[in-house]
């Protein structure tokens, strides 16, 4: 059974924050009226997964995947190949999540029920990106029944992600966040909202999102390029204050996604 599958089946739980020393929020769960922190929650679930192998288009049992979703198009959907598996390592280390530990980006498809299998669904690219009618109906389908998408402009994707966006909430327009809002504060501090790490279009970056039914559902990062941020450091040459922020500001987007 898969991280989302596992996480849709446990009845009675709610996650809450429930302390904050500055830069780090504890979180916890009540599962039938018993309070457990939330990591050692989601661990339970690992101790028959330990030490065993798996396929890339397999979520490891028990252990938090964010998996790339792979659209058509003719956008680059595979890019920054070293972003994922940092943000892995950046989940475990820093916010002690059972993130896997992955050397490639773990694949999902749009156009495949695969996409239920994990609770964050991770996309980017350089260009132009189109769903049909089927990828549409499944990805908000998946949206609505509890996933989370969060989409990185990686420069060129704006006018095609948001004609997109319109057609999978048409009622539901992009919103931009003030920076005051809970996914800049939830883990790290960011008095001013959404980091800027790349150049590309000039002036700030800009955190947008989608709400359902009261719930975020998708997380738009324009202007930025968090996911360049995130790779290797010699891909790109960031400083790493760049880097740094790239970072504390994914885990933010996770444990945002995680709790709410």
């Amino acid at each position: 059974m898969g991280y989302y599958q596992i996480m849709r089946k446990c009845k009675g739980f709610l996650p809450q924050a429930v302390t904050y020393d500055g830069a780090r929020v504890s979180f916890v769960i009540y599962y039938f009226g018993v309070r457990v922190p939330l990591a050692s929650f989601l661990v339970l679930f690992t101790a028959a997964a330990a030490g065993a192998q798996w396929r890339a288009e397999e979520p490891p049992p028990g252990q938090l995947v964010v998996a790339k979703l792979k659209y058509g198009g003719g956008g680059d959907w595979y890019a920054n190949p070293t972003s994922l598996p940092n943000l892995h390592r950046a989940l475990r280390e820093r916010a002690g999540l059972p993130a896997a530990r992955i050397k490639d980006d773990v694949v999902v498809d749009a156009a495949t029920d695969a996409l239920f299998d994990y609770p964050i669904l991770f996309m980017t690219g350089h260009g132009n990106v189109r769903f049909s009618g089927g990828e549409v109906a499944r990805l908000r389908r998946y949206l609505e029944r509890g996933g989370f998408l969060h989409v990185d402009d990686n420069y060129g994707l704006d006018d095609s992600w948001r004609r997109e966006c319109a057609r999978l909430f048409p009622d539901s327009p992009l919103l931009e966040l003030p920076p005051d809002h809970e996914i800049y504060h939830i883990y790290y501090d960011f008095p001013a909202g959404l980091p800027k790490i790349h150049e590309h279009h000039g002036g700030p970056a800009r955190g947008y999102a989608v709400f359902h039914q009261g719930r975020m559902v998708i997380f738009y990062s324009y202007n930025t390029d968090l996911g360049d941020g995130w790779e290797d450091a010699d891909v790109h040459d960031d400083p790493p204050d760049k880097r740094e922020a790239a970072l504390k500001m994914g885990v933010n987007i996770v444990v945002y996604a995680l709790t709410h």
